[in-house]
């Protein structure tokens, strides 16, 4: 995460917190070592390249299925040739916050010295994140095997003058974009735009920042959840410490110990049935699931963050340039696609939680739709129309894309891993995730407006206070667009609620992993 200073060092290991600051403007360090190490990179690219029987990809040759073509002859035009034909995407713009991130993690590999690029270039990187300026980048055209080419390539050309980009959230072209930030467009040869679009670092920001987006929402589902058995006066004894030391999986047990602290003191009403639904009485083994799986994708992200996602790579102190596969994207592609899976299921469970609660026949006799006044007032009958609709939309998104593979590029890329269509999806999914966590914590709400008893846990009174003090009840009806997405924003934000310490067993928890 960002040092004690506020800054990000290129010195120190990327954190999925890094990825966040990000977003706006933050002042990265290049270190002496690290400007040392890129140095020493870059005079060994330039003593392989004055030996002619050393052929160095990108540098003297041509690229892709094109390798067995000479490249032009000036390093300088050759940042032409890299660049030109991989203006290619299409679509609506990503998000800003993407295009950063991912340029964040360019730099940082970039930083590693393995590169060979010109020191200037991690400066011209680093400089741009103490300013608003965002490239504008297309989000289709990436399949994620030779790195994120097409992307990052408009990136580049953003960062050089060329295309578009964003300053202050305004679309302009990017070098009145550069000019109005107080930044030099950068100047690269072949190897340094080479470098810079050649490897995986879109994929990874996109998973990294889904990624966290999908373990606020888990942390909210578990708060609410709890909130829910409270407000019906539920029987805690689904979540007893024996059950889960019998089931013997670890995610589920440190889940259901957390929202144990969260039940304490809760009196049961005596009025419900034996057993809960299984959206409530499983609740913690479906989140102790998903915990298991996001510890994967923790795993995955922080060892994408640490890693040099280029190719070729350098050597120096071996006198060696290796020629290889570390763009290739496929260990994020399926950490993406096991990140849409937990959220297919997050927000199913979510949906299904706000469907019992709205329901006269399940709820302990709570007004249909938590209505104030059924048949004059709906309550949340158009709140509980648009969760079946974001549910839909989540499985329909739900599709493992990692392994999906096409050939292309004359078969030189006759496997692909579609890491890039997987993060971003899971991005997208994240985003109506967060709104059915926001849909139910507004159901939970309303039903303490309308005659569901006081919790009698202080953790779930604590949550519910907050809940009530960010949103009026729904009494008259009202539309609700903006009171989802406030209890959302609530609900998913760093910190909120009871905290739940949830233990990283067979190692460390990745860097930022719980911001």
């Amino acid at each position: 995460m960002p040092a004690a200073d506020g800054r990000i060092h290129l010195a120190d290991p990327l954190s999925l917190t890094d990825l966040r600051h990000a977003a706006t403007p933050v002042s990265v360090v290049v270190d002496a070592a690290v400007r040392d190490r890129v140095r020493r990179g870059r005079d060994f690219l330039g003593a392989v390249l004055a030996e002619p029987e050393r052929p160095v990809y990108g540098a003297t040759t041509g690229f892709g299925a094109l390798v067995g073509f000479a490249g032009r002859e000036e390093l300088a035009d050759q940042c032409d040739n890299t660049l030109a034909h991989l203006g290619a995407g299409q679509g609506p713009d990503l998000s800003p916050d993407i295009g950063r991130a991912a340029l964040l993690v360019r730099a940082w590999s970039l930083a590693q010295g393995a590169s060979g690029v010109s020191a200037h270039v991690v400066d011209g990187l680093a400089a741009m994140f103490a300013t608003a300026f965002v490239p504008a980048i297309p989000r289709y055209g990436s399949v994620g095997a030779s790195g994120d080419l097409i992307p990052l390539a408009y990136a580049t050309q953003a960062l050089r003058g060329r295309g578009e980009a964003y300053l202050d959230g305004r679309r302009m072209p990017a070098a009145e974009a550069l000019r109005l930030a107080g930044l030099t467009p950068l100047e690269l040869d072949g190897r340094d735009a080479l470098a810079l679009v050649n490897g995986t670092s879109l994929t990874t920001a996109a998973t990294g920042l889904a990624l966290v987006r999908v373990r606020a929402a888990h942390r909210a589902i578990q708060s609410l959840t709890c909130l829910l058995a409270d407000l019906l006066g539920c029987d805690p004894g689904f979540l007893d410490a024996r059950l889960f030391a019998a089931y013997g999986h670890p995610g589920a047990a440190d889940v259901a110990e957390g929202m144990r602290k969260m039940l304490a003191g809760t009196t049961p009403s005596g009025t419900r049935a034996l057993q809960e639904p299984y959206s409530i009485r499983c609740a913690p083994q479906l989140l102790g699931a998903a915990e298991d799986a996001l510890r994967y994708v923790d795993g995955v992200v922080a060892a994408d963050l640490g890693s040099v996602s280029d190719n070729p790579l350098f050597f120096p102190d071996d006198d060696v340039v290796v020629h290889g596969g570390n763009f290739f994207g496929q260990p994020a592609a399926f950490a993406a696609d096991v990140l849409a899976m937990v959220t297919a299921q997050l927000g199913n469970l979510a949906e299904r939680q706000l469907d019992l609660l709205v329901d006269p026949a399940r709820n302990g006799g709570l007004p249909p739709m938590l209505a104030a006044g059924p048949g004059q007032q709906h309550g949340l009958q158009g709140v509980q129309l648009a969760t079946t609709a974001f549910v839909a939309e989540i499985r329909r998104a739900a599709l493992p894309a990692g392994m999906q593979s096409l050939p292309t590029n004359l078969h030189n890329q006759d496997v692909v891993p579609f890491g890039t269509q997987a993060a971003l999806r899971a991005y997208d999914m994240a985003a109506l995730l967060e709104l059915l966590c926001g849909s139910l914590a507004l159901g939970l709400r309303q039903a303490a407006h309308v005659g569901a008893r006081r919790p009698t846990a202080a953790g779930c009174a604590a949550l519910l206070d907050a809940l009530a003090d960010a949103i009026a009840p729904v009494d008259p009806d009202r539309p609700l667009d903006d009171d989802v997405r406030r209890a959302a924003a609530l609900v998913t934000a760093p910190g909120f609620g009871p905290a739940t310490t949830v233990r990283h067993r067979g190692g460390r928890a990745p860097r930022g992993a719980g911001s």
